[in-house]
C-alpha cells in the first residue's frame, strides 16, 4: 500500500527540492507514517565520489559506504533516520544495471531499449527501496530542472508509475517566482512555463511548493491554479526564511500535510507531541539567531572549496555548517561561520592574526595541494595561541603533519599525497589503496563507510563522547602512518582513538591545550539538529571557555 510522491524543479536549479523534500517527508512522519525518501542524479556517473564539489556540493557518505549526493544528509538530518544505497540513484547507476542485466540474458534475447527498459529499471529501484524500507509513503526527489534532457527518463518513468498505480502516485513540482527589482511584482509566468513543460512529459502536477523571496498573496495563488490546472489550496507558499529547519512549520501553515492526505483520499491526525517537539526547536533556533542576540560565536572555516567565480558555494561543506549550527544552537550561542581560504595564508603570513578574533577554527576536508601550506600555518597558529582547533579528516592529517615538522624535530613531514619522496611521510597510502591507485581505480575505493573506533578514557573525546567504542563515517585513502607514532606521541600527540582491527589511529589530540582534536572520520555525518554530533558539542563548548 505504498504511496509515492515524485519532487520535481522548475525555472532555476538550486531551487530548494531537497530541502522541500525533507521537509515534506518530516511532515508525513509526524502523521504517524513511515517515511522514506530517494534522490535521483541525472548523471552517468556511478555515484558522487568523483564529482567536483565546487560543481556539485558535498559528497555525502552513508553508513554503508556510498558516496552520495548532500541531499541524502539533509533528508538524515530532518527524518533523525540513517539512508543507505537504495536511498540514491544515478543515470549511471541504472544503465549500468540494465547494461549488466543484458550481459547476462537476463531480457531473454529481447532488443534492449532506453524506453522502457530504462524507466522500469528505475521503477525497480524505487519499488525494491518502498519493500526493504517497508515505507508507508516514498518521496522521490528528481535532479535538474523541468526541461532539461538529463532528467527525460526520470519524468518517463514518473509517469509510468502513475500509470500503473494512478491512486498511489502524485507529483509536487516546486518552483521559483521572480521579483525583479525594477519590476517589484512577483510573477507566476516562468511558473506557468514550467507546468507547461512538464505536461508535455505526460505529468500533471497535484501540488505546486512556490519558491519566493516573500509569501505569495492570493492574487498570485489564484492565478497559478488557474494557469496550471490545480486547486488554490494545493498551491503552498514557501517564501525565504532564515533557518531550513523552519519550512516544514512553514509549509503546515498553508496545510501541506493535509493536502497531500487527502490527495491520496487517506484519513490521519497529525501527532502533536512529535510535532510540537521540531516546532520548539524551531522557535529556539528563530530567538538566537536574532541579530539582537548578543551571544555570538565566530568560527573560522578554512579550506578551498568555496570559490566559483566571484561567488561563494557554502554547499562544498554543508554538513559541516550544520553540525556547527546545531551544537552551538544546543548551547544558545549564534553562530557566526566565515569561510577563509587558506592560499591568503600563503600570500600573506600576516593574515594569520586576524585568527585572533575568533573562538574557533575548523579545517575540514578535502584533497590535493593547493591551499595545504596555508592550512598548515594556520594550525600551527591555533596551537601556539590557544584557539581551539577542530579537524576533519584532511584536518586531522595536516594537524599531524604541524606536530611533526614543529615539534617533532621532522622539519619536511608532508604527506605522500603531495610529496611521495617526504623523508618523513607521517601520512601515507594504506596498502589496498596503493593497489588501487596502481591500477586507477579511483571511483568508489576510498576507506568508505561506518568503522569502529575505540577511545583513550583520558582524552577530550571520551568526554565528548562518554563511551569507549564508537561508529564514524569514513571517506579517504590516507592514514596516519604508523612508523612515526613514537616520535609523535613524544611531542605531544595522543592517539586518543584507535581502530584496532586495521591499527589505524582515528583521532589524535595534542595535550595542554584548551582543543585541539584531529579525526580521520567525518562526524559532522552524523549530527542532527535535535541531536548536535558530541564532538561537535565538546568544541563549541571549548570555544565559550577557553579565551
Amino acid at each position: 500500500m505504498t504511496k509515492y510522491i515524485f519532487v520535481v524543479g522548475g525555472v532555476i536549479s538550486g531551487v530548494g527540492k531537497g530541502i522541500a523534500t525533507s521537509s515534506i517527508a518530516k511532515i508525513l512522519q509526524d502523521y504517524d507514517y513511515k517515511v522514506t525518501t530517494i534522490k535521483i542524479d541525472p548523471y552517468v556517473n556511478i555515484d558522487a565520489g568523483t564529482m567536483n564539489p565546487i560543481e556539485h556540493g558535498e559528497v555525502f557518505v552513508t553508513d554503508d559506504g556510498l558516496e552520495s549526493d548532500q541531499d541524502l544528509g539533509n533528508y538524515e538530518r530532518f527524518l533523525n533516520e540513517d539512508m543507505h544505497r537504495i536511498n540514491y540513484m544515478t543515470t549511471g547507476m541504472v544503465y549500468e544495471s540494465v547494461i549488466h542485466k543484458e550481459r547476462n540474458l537476463e531480457y531473454k534475447g529481447k532488443c534492449v531499449e532506453v524506453v522502457p527498459h530504462i524507466p522500469e529499471e528505475i521503477i525497480h529501484r524505487i519499488e525494491t527501496c518502498a519493500k526493504k524500507t517497508k515505507a508507508d509513503f516514498v518521496l522521490i526527489e528528481i535532479g535538474g530542472t523541468v526541461g532539461e534532457y538529463q532528467n527525460l527518463l526520470f519524468l518517463e518513468a514518473g509517469r509510468m508509475m502513475k500509470l500503473k498505480y494512478p491512486e498511489k502516485v502524485i507529483f509536487i513540482m516546486v518552483s521559483y517566482l521572480p521579483i525583479p527589482d525594477k519590476i517589484g511584482e512577483m510573477k507566476t509566468k516562468p511558473t506557468q512555463h514550467a507546468v507547461r513543460t512538464l505536461n508535455s512529459s505526460g505529468i500533471q502536477p497535484e501540488i505546486i511548493i512556490a519558491r519566493a523571496r516573500v509569501p505569495l498573496d492570493k492574487p498570485r495563488k489564484t492565478k497559478i491554479a488557474i494557469f496550471c490546472n490545480i486547486k488554490e489550496e494545493d498551491v503552498i507558499s514557501a517564501p525565504d526564511i532564515q533557518s531550513i529547519y523552519e519550512v516544514p512549520v512553514n509549509f503546515e501553515k498553508d496545510g501541506l500535510g493535509e493536502r497531500i492526505i487527502k490527495n491520496f483520499g487517506l484519513k490521519a491526525r497529525k501527532n502533536k507531541v512529535r510535532a510540537k517537539k521540531w516546532e520548539e526547536m524551531v522557535k529556539n533556533i528563530r530567538n538566537i539567531e536574532k541579530p539582537s542576540n548578543k551571544k555570538v560565536l565566530k568560527i573560522a572555516t578554512i579550506g578551498k572549496y568555496f570559490t566559483t567565480g566571484d561567488f561563494i558555494l557554502s554547499d562544498s561543506y554543508i554538513s559541516v555548517i550544520e553540525a556547527i549550527k546545531h551544537a552551538a544552537w544546543q548551547a544558545g550561542y549564534r553562530p557566526v561561520i566565515n569561510w577563509i581560504d587558506s592560499e591568503i595564508y600563503e600570500k600573506n603570513p600576516k593574515k594569520l592574526n586576524e585568527l585572533l578574533n575568533y573562538n574557533g577554527i575548523i579545517v575540514p576536508g578535502g584533497f590535493g595541494m593547493r591551499g595545504v601550506e596555508g592550512k598548515i600555518k594556520a594550525i600551527q597558529f591555533s596551537r601556539e595561541n590557544n584557539i581551539p582547533y577542530f579537524g576533519l579528516c584532511y584536518g586531522m592529517q595536516l594537524a599531524v603533519i604541524e606536530v611533526a615538522r614543529h615539534l617533532a624535530g621532522m622539519k619536511n613531514a608532508n604527506t605522500t599525497e603531495i610529496n611521495p619522496d617526504t623523508p618523513f611521510p607521517v601520512i601515507d597510502l594504506a596498502e589496498d589503496q596503493k593497489e588501487n591507485i596502481k591500477n586507477s581505480r579511483y571511483g568508489g575505493s576510498m576507506r568508505l563507510g561506518s568503522f569502529p573506533c575505540e577511545i583513550k578514557k583520558e582524552s577530550v573525546s571520551f568526554r565528548a563522547y562518554k563511551e569507549k567504542t564508537v561508529l564514524e563515517r569514513h571517506r579517504h585513502r590516507y592514514e596516519l602512518n604508523n612508523d612515526f607514532k613514537d616520535k609523535l606521541e613524544k611531542a605531544g600527540l595522543m592517539m586518543a582513538g584507535v581502530n584496532r582491527e586495521r591499527n589505524l589511529v582515528e583521532i589524535v589530540e595534542f595535550k595542554n591545550h584548551p582543543f585541539f582534536v584531529g579525526v580521520q572520520f567525518h562526524p559532522e555525518f552524523k549530527s542532527r539538529p535535535l541531536q548536535p554530533h558530541p564532538l561537535f558539542k565538546e568544541f563549541i563548548r571549548a570555544c565559550l571557555t577557553a579565551r
